[in-house]
């Protein structure tokens, strides 16, 4: 199973990004990908800012023709999420790094899409063995 965090889908989206083969590459060869709830509002805000709004529009196209798998999972997330919150304080994680995690391990990803090294190797998931980051293992 593959999870996206906001990176990583930015990043199939936008063909300038420096990490847009690698994993556009991957959606090409597995394109089950997970979207964490958490993570739509920030994707179309920032793909709008950055790409522009026929991008963001694109991308909510997407979504409605079923080229992802949106978990809605909000009470199975939020107290994985708020544990991970707690313990990792010090690290600042946000809410939306903490929903991608916990649905990570909910649903035993064997892949988390992510640029955000710093966050996403701080965090010891409940996942054996560990995710692959991708494009950030390669």
């Amino acid at each position: 199973m593959i999870v996206a965090d906001t990176g990583g889908i930015l990043a199939l989206l936008n063909g300038q990004d420096e990490h847009h083969g690698a994993v556009r590459d991957l959606y090409e060869r597995d394109g089950a990908w997970i979207l964490p709830w958490a993570i739509l509002p920030e994707v179309d805000y920032l793909a709008g800012q950055r790409m522009g709004d026929q991008v963001a529009r694109a991308f909510v196209a997407d979504l409605k023709d079923g080229l992802f798998t949106v978990d809605a999972g909000v009470a199975k997330d939020l107290p994985r999420a708020t544990e991970l919150l707690a313990r990792y304080a010090d690290q600042k994680l946000g809410l939306v790094d903490a929903v991608v995690m916990a649905q990570a391990e909910r649903h035993h990803a064997r892949v988390i899409v992510t640029t955000d090294a710093r966050h996403f190797r701080a965090v010891k998931l409940r996942i054996s063995p560990p995710p692959r980051l991708v494009p950030i293992d390669g």
